[in-house]
């Protein structure tokens, strides 16, 4: 299918839960993400394609061309974070559609039947703003989470996975489908590639991730009437937190670790009353396992001697902690052969972010590109990647997924069956 037809998909597809400037906002599960998985199911069954919805909500579009033979994946996202980009997730998806019908012409055409099918999937709750954790859909399929420990998940307004679901008809019943490899395209989200002129990274590791849970605990009371010196205030020892996650990046090489606190609940939450209870996350990443470990520990120390001058608790537990994951040679050099031969210049790159990719990369060869992101911006309404950046990603991500399915990758490691016959 032409670059045309992909552009046009995806800006319609950015139209759907559009914010006033040029972003998305469709939170897993809310009606914006329901329009947008409308919109799937109708390009998938327009296509003539089989749409299966599995009991997590991912959503697979099945290309039989071998009966019985397991299927590459490709795919990412299409829900997004609150006020979010238009392409970080969606462009995965859109150009997995397209790479996939350019597939399906070319194997009618050629006689033949490939020696594996084809599924083009749309995971369920990547972005985590909604249902905490992140990349949770991909998870639960490649057996790193527990399904019904997922779909007992809440948000913050007590409503869990299940019932959101439920709420939007995908809480589904259909058999996923065996993989044997896995395909991804996405925006770099940083700076890399447009500052060298790259058109496409071959991501060959992602980062360490160690996230905390931080609960601070003080005690109600009168703005107005309670002294200062009687007053425990959750929100003031948070405050302080809150920078100590940030300051403690400064104890090692610049951009060596990163650190945030991008989420905070506070009670009573009221305009007369001290904070009695501050909930919040903090995100610490580097590329060297043993600086998060470094940073955390400081963070642990810290954070007992603040709870003892303020003279209030602190919980922090570890959340989310996700190891190095690192993608496999063959897949790399796949990856590396396809850009040269349609003369585009190529290099490896880390990953910063949690993606599906590195998920599904603990279960079966899988590989991952960028195309660049311009300014690095992401997670933002300013995110922005140019239309022929996003037109030579889907023609470099077609090629490759045609020669996954013609066999490439699977025999690269014992892991590529692992779960052959238990994936249903």
């Amino acid at each position: 299918m032409s670059t045309a037809a992909f552009l046009q998909d995806f800006h319609h597809v950015a139209t759907i839960g559009a914010t006033a400037n040029n972003g998305v906002d469709r939170q897993a599960a809310t009606p914006a993400d329901a329009r947008t998985r409308a919109w799937f199911a109708r390009w998938v069954q327009d296509a003539g394609y089989a749409l299966h919805v599995d009991g997590i909500g991912n959503m697979f579009a099945l290309l039989e061309w071998t009966p019985g033979a397991p299927y590459v994946l490709v795919g990412s996202h299409l829900d997004s974070q609150p006020l979010g980009g238009r392409f970080d997730g969606a462009y995965g998806v859109v150009a997995a559609l397209h790479a996939a019908r350019r597939i399906d012409v070319a194997v009618a055409e050629s006689g033949s039947a490939p020696a594996f099918n084809l599924a083009v999937v749309n995971w369920f709750n990547e972005e985590g703003g909604r249902f905490a954790p992140s990349v949770m859909g991909s998870s639960v399929f490649a057996g790193l989470f527990d399904e019904d420990a997922m779909l007992a998940v809440t948000d913050s307004a007590g409503t869990t996975v299940r019932e959101a679901l439920a709420g939007i008809g995908h809480l589904g019943s259909d058999a996923r489908p065996t993989p044997v490899s896995y395909a991804e395209i996405h925006i770099e989200q940083g700076r890399i590639l447009e500052r060298e002129g790259i058109p496409i990274g071959l991501v060959d590791s992602s980062w360490y991730t160690q996230k905390l849970d931080i609960e601070v605990l003080g005690e109600q009371s009168h703005t107005g009437a309670t002294a200062m010196a009687d007053r425990h205030d959750a929100l003031v020892a948070a405050a302080k937190i809150v920078l100590m996650v940030n300051d403690v990046t400064k104890d090692f090489a610049e951009e060596a670790l990163v650190s945030s606190i991008g989420q905070l609940a506070l009670e009573p939450n009221s305009p007369i009353v001290v904070a009695r209870r501050v909930h919040m996350v903090a995100d610490l990443r580097s590329g060297d396992p043993e600086i998060v470990k470094a940073a955390r520990a400081t963070l642990l120390r810290d954070i007992a001697e603040l709870a003892r001058a303020h003279d209030i608790r602190i919980n922090v537990l570890d959340f989310d902690i996700r190891p190095i994951r690192r993608f496999p040679e063959a897949g790399l050099e796949l990856t590396g052969k396809v850009a040269r031969e349609l003369g585009l210049a190529s290099r490896r790159i880390q990953t910063m972010a949690g993606h599906d990719a590195v998920a599904m990369n603990t279960l079966v060869p899988s590989v991952m590109l960028f195309i660049p992101s311009v300014d690095g911006v992401s997670h933002c309404e300013r995110e922005f990647s140019t239309d022929a950046d996003m037109a030579t990603g889907v023609d470099m991500l077609t090629r490759v997924v045609h020669k996954l399915v013609d066999g490439a990758l699977a025999g690269d490691t014992d892991r590529c069956f692992a779960a052959a016959g238990g994936r249903g």
